[in-house]
């Protein structure tokens, strides 16, 4: 991977404006098209910027792909590190259901879809700043249980939150493959359900 030309002090607002830019055309022309992956030419066209200006903020493709696995992993791990506290007195499955509405929308997110095709579509490739992100993603997931019901054992609030990455996961593929938007929230209504009663049952009384 090339590195970008752009210093690593560079705050310019436009500037930053145009890598965003850049950024979010590569996200709608993978949701769009697919990853094949997609050529430069074909993004800076929709973009309507040059080569030049990819490299000056990304290298090169494969940099401009791994800002896209940054941006996506970033928001959601970020999203995972701030989770809202609970009201006193709040049952177990509305805790459970605005737990799980929160990380659905930033799993469902353009970005964060953008990021899990280009993911799955280089595995062969990845390198291990991709790796971290994912090692980060699960030791946010695995907090997910203890966050939920409090004096749950480690073992079970992970297995909650593989859980819940697994079955999100299935759903923002099957968004991602399906040729029409695809209404998942019966099956996050069952999510939802499974996680409360098990929560219920394991959580000391």
């Amino acid at each position: 991977m090339t590195a970008p030309r752009r210093p690593a002090t560079g705050s310019q607002a436009r500037a930053e404006r145009t890598r965003e830019a850049v950024i979010a055309e590569t996200v709608r022309c993978i949701l769009d098209e697919g990853f094949t992956p997609p050529s430069v030419r074909h993004i800076t066209g929709r973009a309507g910027v040059t080569w030049g200006v990819v490299q000056y903020h990304f290298g090169d493709l494969d940099g401009l792909l791994m800002a896209v696995v940054d941006k996506g992993f970033g928001d959601l791990a970020e999203t995972l590190a701030d989770l809202p506290a609970f009201d006193e007195g709040m049952s177990t499955r509305t805790r459970t259901e605005l737990i799980v509405d929160i990380v659905w929308r930033a799993f469902s997110s353009p970005v964060s879809m953008a990021a899990l095709e280009i993911l799955i579509s280089t595995r062969g490739m990845r390198d291990s700043s991709a790796n971290t992100h994912l090692a980060e993603l699960m030791r946010h997931l695995n907090r997910l249980g203890s966050h939920l019901a409090e004096g749950l054992s480690a073992p079970k609030g992970a297995g909650i939150g593989n859980l819940i990455w697994a079955t999100l996961r299935g759903l923002v593929v099957a968004q991602m493959v399906w040729p029409t938007p695809v209404d998942s929230s019966k099956e996050l209504e069952t999510l939802v359900d499974v996680l409360a009663a098990y929560i219920e049952t394991e959580q000391p009384s």
